[in-house]
């Protein structure tokens, strides 16, 4: 089996502690769905996607597990490295990578590294087309448009200063 499998596995047994079904479903699409994204983005810019789609699947654990969001990206860094380390498929700088872009995924506003910049697309791009019913998050706006562009899609929920 391979890492990436394997780390899908970790994750889905993870969760397991989630008591509400419906949010551990929730928790599960929402993570396989920015890994996804992430994989994409990535192979589009060069970069690598293997690594992009393992920080998709653990970029909210650490909200997943705790119920809450406060500082969860940094807190999801830390969960991301023990259980790499744990698991022992990556190498240091391949988690080193995974950690950064979890540590770096909530800060929207901030253009970082080429790899942090693909896990904050993709999970803007699941926060956007999971549920066309809600409006873009004024903090994803800016992001969005960017994506909409740089993928070529014509997109009614494109935000545009006046």
């Amino acid at each position: 089996m391979g890492r990436l499998k394997n780390l899908r596995t970790r994750v889905e047994d993870a969760l397991t502690v989630m008591e509400d079904r419906g949010k551990r479903d929730a928790a599960i699409q929402h993570l396989a769905g920015v890994s996804l994204a992430a994989t994409l983005l990535a192979e589009k810019r060069g970069l690598d996607s293997e690594l992009a789609a393992m920080a998709g699947l653990l970029h909210d654990m650490a909200a997943y597990l705790s119920g809450s969001y406060e500082d969860h990206a940094h807190r999801g860094a830390d969960y991301a490295r023990s259980l790499l380390t744990e698991m022992g498929e990556t190498t240091e700088e391949e988690t080193e990578a995974i950690c950064s872009m979890i540590y770096h995924h909530d800060d929207k506003h901030t253009v970082d590294a080429p790899l942090d910049e693909v896990l904050k697309d993709a999970d803007v791009i699941h926060h956007c087309f999971n549920d066309l019913s809600k409006p873009v998050k004024d903090k994803e706006k800016a992001r969005f448009n960017h994506l909409i562009d740089e993928l070529g899609l014509a997109c009614a929920k494109v935000y545009r200063p006046d």
